[in-house]
């Protein structure tokens, strides 16, 4: 099923369910006709929209609001945080195009600190599918859950059968003892790829999904980073505050190392392109996820002896 064929349905079982929109109906065309009043478009008013959402999560229902990622997480994040998370409403927000997925476009709608911006409210959940299909397992739980929520709508498809989503459990697809790939949302695809090359190499490679960023599997990254000489982070989102800031506070609070070699963008928006050519110029290939990890677990080689 596709995402507007799941939230249908679930719109269909549960009359709380309202879906919005800020003039973003990509995902969701077929919907006001089967919706009627509970489908509701705003115009471009991304914080009226969140504003209005916040008003009916008042009065019980669950509004399931969508734009893209950058004007969603930016433009109105003031209300997310004052109307929504003070309020610890069960609004869910779908952040439209995240990360490199908005491909084509330059810096004012690349939402690539939208991560960072977001787990920084209490009680905000945050979620990164790897595909469509991933997104479509983990919606149910997502909407169900009564904390409000930002999800990095990703939409694509993919050939991974994903495994049925535990809330708040990350997806193994294999362990290693040399290199673990945690990653999530798009570039789980060419992590999978990476995988694959990196063991023709003779390497022990795991590689983990880890679909929800907040809150984020504490105990499985805990063992991993027990069992793994070298953890590798690849996200497209900045260095600051995404995954591997996460990683750092984790291990802080319970006083552990581990070698880890974050894929991350420093300091500088990606270069505008189409989306193969973004992630060959910003070396997100999985041949180049494969080369950068060798180097770097070489090096880390060198330092344990």
């Amino acid at each position: 099923m596709t995402y507007e064929e799941t939230l249908t349905e679930l719109a269909k079982n549960d009359e709380r369910i309202v879906v919005m929109t800020a003039e973003n109906r990509a995902l969701i065309r077929n919907m006001p006709k089967i919706l009627g009043e509970r489908f509701i478009d705003t115009g471009i008013t991304e914080q009226t929209m969140v504003g209005a959402a916040a008003g009916l999560a008042l009065r019980g229902r669950i509004p399931v609001v969508h734009a893209l990622a950058s004007f969603l997480t930016m433009r109105a994040f003031e209300f997310i945080r004052t109307d929504v998370g003070i309020s610890h409403l069960p609004v869910k927000l779908c952040g439209y195009i995240p990360g490199f997925l908005s491909d084509a476009n330059g810096p004012t709608h690349q939402a690539i600190e939208d991560v960072s911006i977001l787990r920084g409210i209490p009680g905000m959940e945050v979620y990164a599918p790897a595909d469509e299909q991933d997104l479509v397992t983990m919606l149910p739980a997502m909407i169900e859950s009564p904390s409000p929520a930002y999800i990095r709508i990703n939409h694509r498809k993919g050939e991974y059968q994903h495994k049925a989503y535990i809330p708040g459990k990350a997806e193994v697809i294999s362990s290693g003892n040399d290199i673990t790939l945690l990653t999530y949302g798009l570039l789980f695809e060419n992590s999978l790829k990476a995988k694959a090359l990196l063991e023709k190499e003779g390497y022990s490679v795991g590689l983990v999904n880890l679909r929800s960023l907040k809150p984020i599997d504490e105990e499985l990254i805990l063992n991993i980073a027990n069992e793994t000489d070298l953890i590798v982070t690849i996200e497209d989102h900045f260095l600051t505050g995404g995954l591997y800031s996460i990683l750092a506070e984790l291990f802080l609070k319970n006083k552990i190392t581990c070698n880890v070699f974050p894929m991350a963008l420093r300091e500088r928006w990606f270069k505008p392109a189409l989306l193969n050519d973004v992630l060959a110029f910003e070396e997100y290939t999985p041949e180049k996820i494969a080369e950068h990890t060798i180097r770097e677990f070489e090096n880390t080689l060198v330092t344990l002896k």
